[in-house]
């Protein structure tokens, strides 16, 4: 098995100042930088940028590795590797949400925590200080003629959202492939925002509890992958043209409730549609009801909230709507109705499973394992049952998300990976033939 090295650095021209972070992914035997993150983020603390470098770093490493790998991860910051360590608390507010981020990147791999001196952390350093540069002077790190062998990157992409980020950013990322070919270009480090299946105010996290384990090297071995695999294997996504007509399987989430207003966690319960809430679901009407849709079926959630926007589409198509159990939300048990904030500060052992493992569930709750089987099982019969026709199926933030990671035969942490805005339309296609295809995701054209 492959083992890896991920050197992080972080800093600020200032404490708060212009700050940046660089991070480097490098084979264990022999040294080589597979490869390199850098980003300048505006002006920042030098411990943010610590955190945010490694959050990058291990970014990075899970999209050159995937999970399970082995990795040593070096950081000249003695606190951020303590706290991550377990051996300190993370006490200080605007490190908390970024801690949290970060472990819950690690719990994926096989950690080895390392401190190091500055002298031995020269390429993380490196390319923090060109961030930094690129930063004091208001503008987005590019890599440069000393970046590292594997060449220069391209792209990037402005941050935003979470705590930590700058408007004026771009994280941009090298992997070099195994053949030695050219390097690919991928965005890394993004908001704590992009790790959830749903919005939330803010990622204020508790400590991350102490390990008395003493001095030294701490290890962390990665979470189970059991829940993580379950995923459809009938269906291949194919290169080849389909072969017959498909089942089109158009997504609609929701409209806006009160507990979406207040970001606000809404599962189970049964909340009504806003004013706004009800504008959407008449602008997703004014459109789906075109002849270019021919929308044949509606299916819905039992819950309030999705039953009133299909309602409202029903009106307009002159269908009728078909409850189908299956396309519920999760249940949040215990969570239902709180903040991101309180479910932290009250059960903040419990969010930290449930964000670093798809098996784990909220207290009294469902976890995304149990969900997944559920929509999946919803989904094939929808798509048995009305073979050939054009369905418009309105339901929620995890069932939507979930039919989508079915369609790409994608993992179930692909969940964390997708972002759904209220009365978002997705549409999948599948063919008798085999490949299932994903048309248009996220669209809110109909809302501008």
């Amino acid at each position: 098995m492959t083992s890896y090295v991920m050197e992080a650095d972080g800093g600020s021209r200032g404490n708060p100042g212009p700050a940046g972070y660089g991070a480097v992914v490098k084979d264990a035997a022999d040294g080589q930088i597979l490869a390199e993150t850098a980003e300048s983020i505006g002006t920042q603390t030098n411990n943010v940028a610590e955190y945010r470098g490694l959050i990058a770093g291990l970014t990075s490493l899970l999209a050159l590795a995937g999970d399970g790998a082995k990795v040593e991860v070096r950081m000249d910051s003695k606190l951020v590797i303590e706290q991550m360590a377990g051996r300190w608390k993370v006490k200080n507010e605007g490190l908390r949400p970024l801690a949290l981020q970060a472990a819950a990147l690690a719990r994926r791999l096989k950690v080895t925590w390392r401190w190091i001196p500055r002298e031995k952390n020269k390429d993380a350093d490196r390319l923090a200080n060109e961030a930094m540069d690129a930063a004091a002077k208001g503008r987005t790190w590019t890599a440069s003629a000393s970046s590292s062998p594997i060449g220069a990157a391209t792209g990037g992409r402005t941050s935003g959202g979470a705590s930590g980020n700058s408007a004026s950013g771009g994280a941009v990322s090298e992997i070099r492939t195994s053949g030695g070919g050219a390097p690919a270009t991928l965005t890394g480090g993004g908001p704590a925002e992009d790790l959830l299946l749903f919005d939330t105010d803010d990622l204020d996290t508790g400590d991350l509890g102490a390990d008395d384990s003493g001095a030294g090297v701490v290890t962390r071995e990665p979470v189970g992958q059991a829940e993580r695999t379950a995923m459809p294997t009938g269906r291949g996504t194919g290169w080849r043209p389909p072969t017959s007509v498909a089942t089109s399987l158009y997504l609609l989430r929701h409209g806006e409730t009160p507990l979406s207003v207040e970001r606000r966690f809404s599962g189970l319960g049964d909340p009504e549609l806003t004013p706004n809430g009800i504008a959407q679901g008449e602008a997703a009407a004014a459109k789906l009801a075109g002849e270019s849709y021919g929308i044949q079926v509606i299916v819905s959630s039992p819950l309030k909230r999705a039953r009133a926007t299909a309602e409202i589409i029903a009106a307009r198509t002159g269908l009728e709507v078909v409850v189908e159990e299956g396309l519920r939300e999760t249940d949040f048990g215990d969570w239902e109705g709180h903040t991101f904030t309180e479910i932290q500060r009250r059960w903040p052992d419990e969010l930290a499973a449930w964000l670093a493992d798809p098996s784990a569930a909220p207290p009294g709750g469902e976890s995304f394992g149990e969900a997944a089987r559920r929509v999946q099982a919803t989904g094939d019969l929808l798509i048995e049952r009305y073979e050939g026709k054009t369905i418009l199926a309105v339901s929620h933030v995890t069932p939507i998300k979930m039919l989508l990671r079915f369609a790409l035969l994608a993992p179930l942490n692909a969940l964390y990976r997708m972002h759904l805005d209220l009365s978002a339309l997705s549409l999948i296609e599948y063919y008798a033939d085999g490949p299932a295809v994903v048309k248009a995701f996220n669209d809110t054209s109909h809302l501008r």
